[in-house]
């Protein structure tokens, strides 16, 4: 099974970094650059695995994005990859299974355990 993630940062050179990692990797990636699209693509298409998630997005923060996917795709899974050094989980994040095992600070140079976090998401979805 390979997984499908959505991706969702504003930088274009972090969207094609992970992009490619991931692909390298067998699974199928999309991206959105801002909350407001990733809700759009959700509402269109549910099938993702795992949502790789900025926090500091134009518009909808990240935060408020992952709670909105959360209620149109109860069973997507969150990876949350920010450049904020001081950014800190909120309590109803955290009781959607979001904890710091989850949380990757920008800039990843390994971005190995970001996959393996994936799959592994992935794979407790689909009840394996």
């Amino acid at each position: 099974m390979s997984a499908r993630v959505l991706v969702v940062d504003d930088e274009p050179c972090i969207v094609t970094g992970l992009r490619v990692f991931l692909e390298d990797e067998g699974m199928r990636v999309d991206s959105a650059g801002s909350g407001e699209e990733a809700v759009d693509i959700a509402r269109h298409d549910s099938g993702f695995d795992a949502c790789i998630m900025d926090m500091r997005l134009p518009g909808m923060n990240g935060d408020t994005a992952i709670r909105t996917l959360h209620e149109i795709c109860p069973d997507l899974k969150f990876i949350i990859h920010t450049g904020s050094a001081d950014y800190s989980i909120p309590d109803d994040l955290r009781a959607m299974g979001i904890d710091e095992g989850l949380l990757f600070a920008k800039p990843l140079l390994d971005m190995t355990p970001l996959a393996e976090t994936i799959t592994a998401l992935a794979e407790e979805g689909a009840g394996t």
